[in-house]
C-alpha cells in the first residue's frame, strides 16, 4: 500500500525543497508548472469531470491576465481587489458563450469553444486599451502589507497557496453532488436527463468554474511576468493545457500534477538539444501515449469503469460461445 503514496510523497518533498536549495532558474520552472497545473485543473473541470472538449481555454486566460494587468497598470488596482474582478469576468464570459452553445455536442462544441479563443486573442491584438500586439507592461508585483512579492521564491511560494486552493476545490467538487452529476452526463447525458439531471445547467455549472479558475491563473501569470501580450494565449496554449489532462489521466487529480510536470519540465529538459528539441519533445509524448493511453495516472473511477467494461465484455463472449456451443450440439 505504501508504494501508491510514495510518487506524492516525493511530490510534496520537491515542493518544499525547490525554493530553499533550488536555483532561481529551476525555481522559475516550478512556478510555471504550478501555472499548468491550476490550468490543467480547471480544464479537468470542463473535460474530465464533464466531458465537454474545450478547445479555447487560453481565451479564459487571457481575460483573466488582461483584467488584471489593465485595473493594476491604468488604474493602480491592488492585485489582491482585481483578483475577484477577473474571476467575475471569466465568469460572465462563461455564461454568454456557454448558455447559446453547451446544448451542442463533441465535435461542434469543440468548433464553437475554438471560434471564441480566436476572437479573444485577436480582440486583445487589435484593440487599442489592451495595447495591442505589444501588449500591457510594467505590471506591478503583489504586495502582502510592505512587503513586495518580487523575488522567485515569494512568486514560487504564491502560486503553490494558488494551485494548492485549486485543487481542494476540484477534490471537493469531484466528490459533491455537482461532481456526480458531472459524471452522469459524461458517461451517458440521455440516461442523466432521464433521471432528472438538466444537462445544460450543469454543463454551464462546469464550464463557468473552469473559467474562473483560468482567471485566477491569468491573474497570477500576469504579475509574474510584469508583461502580457496576445501571443501567449494563442490555440497552442489551449491545446497543451488540454494535453496536461490527456496526458496525465482526464479526471484525475494526481494525474493533472504530473501532466504538468511533464509537459513544463520535458522541453526544458531537452534545451541542449536545441535543433531537435520540439521535435523530440513530440516523440516523447507519442511514445507516452501510446504506452500509457488512459494516462500517466487514470483516474480510479476511470479504472473501475474500464474493469467493469471488460468484465461485462468476456461475460458477453462467454455466454456467446455457450450459446454457439450449444447451438452445434
Amino acid at each position: 500500500m505504501l508504494y501508491r503514496f510514495a510518487p506524492a510523497a516525493a511530490a510534496v518533498l520537491v515542493a518544499i525543497v525547490l525554493p530553499i536549495a533550488g536555483t532561481p532558474y529551476l525555481i522559475d520552472v516550478g512556478t510555471l508548472v504550478l501555472v499548468y497545473v491550476i490550468l490543467g485543473l480547471g480544464l479537468n473541470v470542463v473535460v474530465g469531470y464533464a466531458g465537454l472538449l474545450d478547445l479555447g481555454y487560453a481565451a479564459f486566460f487571457a481575460i483573466g491576465a488582461y483584467t488584471t494587468a489593465l485595473l493594476m497598470v491604468d488604474y493602480h488596482w491592488p492585485f489582491w481587489v482585481t483578483l475577484p474582478v477577473a474571476a467575475l469576468l471569466t465568469a460572465l464570459s462563461g455564461i454568454i458563450i456557454g448558455t447559446p452553445t453547451l446544448r451542442l455536442r463533441s465535435d461542434y462544441l469543440a468548433i464553437v469553444t475554438l471560434g471564441f479563443g480566436e476572437i479573444v486573442r485577436i480582440a486583445a491584438t487589435n484593440l487599442t486599451f489592451t495595447g495591442g500586439p505589444e501588449g500591457v507592461y510594467g505590471i506591478p508585483h503583489p504586495r502582502i502589507g510592505m512587503f513586495v512579492l518580487r523575488s522567485p521564491q515569494a512568486m514560487y511560494v504564491l502560486a503553490m497557496a494558488f494551485a494548492l486552493l485549486v485543487l481542494v476545490g476540484s477534490y471537493n467538487l469531484a466528490r459533491s453532488r455537482l461532481g456526480r452529476a458531472w459524471l452522469a452526463i459524461r458517461e451517458d447525458e440521455a440516461a442523466a436527463q432521464a433521471a432528472g439531471i438538466y444537462p445544460v445547467y450543469f454543463k454551464l455549472m462546469a464550464y463557468v468554474l473552469g473559467a474562473v479558475f483560468a482567471g485566477a491563473a491569468g491573474s497570477f501569470f500576469a504579475v509574474k511576468l510584469t508583461a502580457i501580450n496576445p501571443s501567449s494565449f494563442t490555440f497552442i496554449q489551449s491545446v497543451t493545457i488540454l494535453m496536461v489532462i490527456i496526458l496525465g489521466g482526464m479526471g484525475s487529480l494526481p494525474g493533472v500534477i504530473l501532466g504538468a510536470a511533464v509537459i513544463v519540465m520535458l522541453p526544458e529538459a531537452l534545451r541542449a538539444f536545441d535543433q531537435v528539441r520540439m521535435f523530440a519533445f513530440g516523440i516523447g509524448l507519442i511514445a507516452l501515449m501510446l504506452i500509457r493511453p488512459q494516462g500517466l495516472w487514470p483516474s480510479r473511477i476511470g479504472q473501475i469503469e474500464r474493469r467493469v467494461v471488460a468484465a461485462s465484455a468476456a461475460s458477453i463472449a462467454a455466454g456467446t460461445g455457450a450459446d454457439t456451443v450449444a447451438s452445434t450440439e
